[in-house]
């Protein structure tokens, strides 16, 4: 079992998703790599994680109603929570909820 910190990476583009799951790694955080928002929602009812990495715009559940689930979620409340999104105007709605917003190229 790993002492590490745990980072969800919910980011559906495999070249994001790894230049994330790269730099938490490096900064040391234990991660998965989820591609989609239904596992993503299966996967948060099972584990805590100190970091999740969220894209709004995902295939299944979309990242606004992750976001809610996590921020409802006693467990899961106080995670960490990266918006990475190129919906800025979704992504400045939900700004208060997050520790971060990071706006991507369209």
């Amino acid at each position: 079992m790993s002492t590490k910190p745990l980072a969800l990476i919910i980011e559906d583009n495999e070249d994001q998703n790894l230049v994330f799951t790269t730099a938490l790694t490096q900064a040391g955080y234990s991660t998965e790599s989820i591609f989609d928002g239904t596992t993503a929602m299966k996967r948060l009812t099972n584990v805590i994680p100190a970091m999740v990495i969220l894209d709004l715009h995902i295939p299944g559940v979309n990242g606004g109603l992750l976001l809610k689930e996590i921020r409802n979620d006693p467990r899961t409340a106080k995670a960490h929570v990266i918006i990475v999104s190129a919906d800025a105007e979704f992504a400045a709605n939900l700004q208060a909820q997050v520790d971060l917003v990071f706006t991507k190229a369209c």
